[in-house]
């Protein structure tokens, strides 16, 4: 699997980079803090409910959660559903706020 430090993405992003990033968590948790990814439950990945994100099919897909743990599994399902190019966020939302405090 792929993976992604959040100083890595957080360069992507302040470069404005087009990326297409989907975040894994509940939407309570994306709700109190998101840095702007496509809103994706693990659990509706898990069922294949992915409609929303299979044109990025052949594109790199950035995933995050919380620590890196769920949007590693999610980078499983992705790529056994197909996907490409999955990357998983390494340590999630918990690095980006250590790393990124303001």
């Amino acid at each position: 699997m792929k993976t992604i430090s959040v100083q890595e993405l957080k360069a992507m992003l302040d470069r404005g980079e087009s990326i297409h990033l989907v975040d894994v968590r509940e939407p309570h948790e994306h709700a109190d803090f998101n840095i702007g990814g496509f809103l994706l439950p693990l659990g509706q990945v898990q069922m294949m409910q992915t409609d929303a994100i299979d044109e990025w099919k052949d594109e790199p897909v950035y995933l995050y959660c919380r620590s890196g743990n769920r949007s590693g599994q999610a980078c499983h399902i992705l790529s056994a559903a197909g996907f490409t190019n999955v990357i998983n966020v390494t340590g999630g939302m918990l690095a980006w706020k250590e790393n990124f405090p303001g």
